[in-house]
């Protein structure tokens, strides 16, 4: 077993196929309970409340819930209740907290407002004991066991399936929920992915800054590949929209420099492929993370997915790349894997 291979990261980013099998197998039940809670209340938008990693499921949560269920979904400010105590009107809407800790005070106080104007509130967390599970109607255990590296990887897929789960439980499709309980198998082939990677991170050694870009449903992809590599490697990455990065951002693409791109098939496939050909006009480092022959040509780095899955659940495996890049650019520059500098496993924001 290699020194890598002890780290609690490796670990857990490798235990993912068997938490979201766990997730899907357990939680059905109690995801159409909430189901059922939505319907029977007519509920038709939805406010999440989270922070780092959870907040980036959340933005899943926008694109899932809305092209699938027909549901507004918006991501609330929790400044406003725990700060600024001007908490808006929930009306008649669903309150989703999402955190691995369950313990946030500012997110534990958007559910604590919503239940007292008497919104329906559900959690999702690892900690079915916590604070915020304590102010939800309903919580959905992510089951990934405990999570003893700083980075989040486990919680975060598990976050996914949660909401992927819902939707499904919404929708009533067989074809949806079939979907799904192939995720874990898929994540299994994904895992296949780590020994390519690793001997590409060296490549970028001494890269000081770059860009994430998706678009659709993985734009939330984008923001949580972003992340693991400031908070593993220290660099300077900004996520983008491929839509948001032409109106403007574009201009910083020169010779060299190095962009993510995260573009699994699917209807904004098309779209991502354009982009790609603009970026390699202007002789950007391209690193694209796809199962899609065409765009996987266009890369100086092809990083291949495994057999597609549907476009909306592509996240749940499109971040494993992202994950491993983190993980062997921290080793590379002898970083600590689990224990990034600075940074706690629990945040206790206000």
């Amino acid at each position: 077993m290699t020194i890598l291979q002890q780290t609690h990261l490796y670990r857990e980013i490798h235990e993912q196929p068997d938490v979201v099998r766990r997730l899907l197998e357990k939680e059905e039940a109690t995801a159409q309970a909430l189901a059922d809670l939505i319907r029977g209340r007519a509920i038709d938008h939805i406010a999440i409340a989270a922070r780092g990693t959870s907040d980036n499921a959340g933005r899943y949560a926008q694109y899932v819930l809305g092209a699938m269920n027909g549901l507004s979904v918006g991501l609330a400010a929790p400044s406003l209740f725990s700060i600024y105590h001007r908490p808006p009107r929930f009306g008649n809407a669903l309150v989703i907290g999402i955190s691995q800790s369950g313990k946030s005070p500012d997110i534990v106080s958007v559910l604590a407002e919503a239940r007292r104007q008497g919104a329906l509130t559900a959690a999702l967390t690892n900690r079915p004991n916590s604070p915020l599970a304590d102010e939800a109607n309903v919580v959905i255990d992510l089951h990934a066991g405990e999570e003893l590296a700083v980075a989040a990887t486990k919680t975060y897929t598990a976050e996914l399936a949660a909401i992927a789960l819902i939707s499904a439980a919404l929708s009533g499709s067989s074809e949806q929920r079939d979907a799904l309980l192939a995720v874990p198998d898929a994540l299994e082939a994904t895992l296949a992915m780590d020994d390519a990677v690793g001997e590409i991170a060296p490549r970028y050694r001494y890269m000081q800054r770059c860009v994430v870009v998706g678009r659709g449903y993985n734009y939330a992809t984008a923001f949580e590949t972003a992340l693991k590599l400031k908070e593993m490697t220290y660099t300077i990455v900004e996520p983008y929209s491929s839509a948001d990065f032409l109106h403007g951002p574009l201009a910083m693409i020169e010779q060299g420099f190095p962009v993510i791109l995260i573009a699994p098939s699917g209807v904004m496939a098309a779209e991502m492929l354009d982009f790609a050909h603009t970026l390699r006009e202007r002789q950007a480092e391209l690193i694209v993370i796809s199962d899609a022959t065409d765009l996987l040509e266009v890369a100086r780095i092809p990083l291949t997915l495994p057999a597609p899955l549907p476009e909306w659940l592509s996240p749940i495996t499109a971040i494993m790349p992202g994950q491993l890049l983190a993980m062997h650019l921290a080793r590379a520059r002898d970083y600590q894997i689990d224990s990034p500098r600075g940074i706690h496993k629990v945040t206790e924001t206000l």
